[in-house]
């Protein structure tokens, strides 16, 4: 029934314009409130399916087993909902830094769920896809649905916003922190007030808001936080997501690569502008008009 085709699709980066920790539900998890917005830069994923049920990770991430792998388990998650018996191959490209903050393995996660569900003909709503991606992580739905977004909830309530796309420079110290050990540290903040709900959530001042998280992380990772003290001298600079990576504001590519050269040795880093709409939306139509 399927060709050896190979098709790619883009797993975009996100960043989270502020971060508030408004509370702290009885089974542990966070209430949020959050602008994302997506970066036109991240992984590509190439997904050929396969009359059988095997999902095949063909190019394994150093140090993840396959299994336990976010790609892997969107795919079995997927095939389990619908009763599908039908399979996939899949290949990554993995640009993103793991344990920066940039929601690379929701992304992965969010691309695998929306792909086979056009490549299975599963047929599937994005409300549905989101409600699956959702146990496998926060940010898996605002990747499914494919627009910037004001999130509250756990991160699965979303308003559509159209903050400025700006450009960034993301950059990152050498080290990497763990989603889990930021959320469960007694030194986060937990109790911002939320917005008024009457708020504009186009017009929110983002200037005036921050990130919870990088309260916590800057006191134990002194690496983020000596690279935060020098960005903030040339650009608005915040942390993204718990970290590590820190995003820095500017009004064109030139002014963010001009800094990115000053950066100090050590320091990974990309210039990327903000976008609205993810990558992955002209690659499904496109993956549609090919199927068809």
């Amino acid at each position: 029934m399927f060709t050896d085709k190979f098709y790619s699709f883009p797993s975009p980066a996100k960043l989270n314009l502020f971060l508030h920790i408004v509370g702290r539900r009885k089974d542990g998890y966070h209430e949020l409130e959050s602008i994302f917005q997506f970066l036109d830069f991240g992984d590509t994923i190439e997904i050929k399916a396969t009359d059988n049920s095997n999902i095949e990770l063909l190019t394994p991430i150093e140090g993840v087993d396959n299994q336990d792998n976010l790609i892997v388990k969107a795919a079995l998650l997927l095939q389990n909902y619908t009763g599908s018996t039908f399979g996939a191959q899949i290949k990554i490209k993995k640009i993103l830094p793991m344990g920066g903050g940039l929601g690379g393995g929701s992304s992965n996660a969010a691309t695998v769920i929306l792909a086979l569900n056009v490549l299975w003909n599963t047929k599937l709503t994005n409300e549905t896809l989101a409600e699956i991606g959702l146990s496998l992580g926060a940010d898996v739905p605002i990747f499914i649905h494919g627009f910037a977004a004001f999130a509250q909830g756990v991160g699965e309530k979303l308003t559509q916003v159209t903050p400025e796309e700006y450009w960034y420079l993301v950059s990152k110290p050498n080290c990497s922190i763990s989603t889990a050990s930021v959320f469960t540290s007694v030194d986060l903040p937990r109790n911002t007030a939320k917005l008024p709900k009457n708020t504009n959530k186009n017009n929110i001042n983002i200037e005036l808001c921050h990130n919870d998280c990088q309260t916590m992380v800057i006191k134990h990772y002194p690496k983020v936080a000596k690279l935060l003290a020098w960005l903030v001298e040339y650009a608005p600079s915040r942390m993204t997501g718990t970290g590590a990576c820190i995003f820095s504001r500017f009004d064109s590519a030139e002014e963010a690569s001009r800094i990115q050269d000053k950066l100090p040795q050590g320091i990974e880093s990309f210039v990327a502008k903000g976008s609205n709409q993810s990558q992955i939306i002209n690659a499904l139509n496109k993956a549609i008009k090919s199927k068809n």
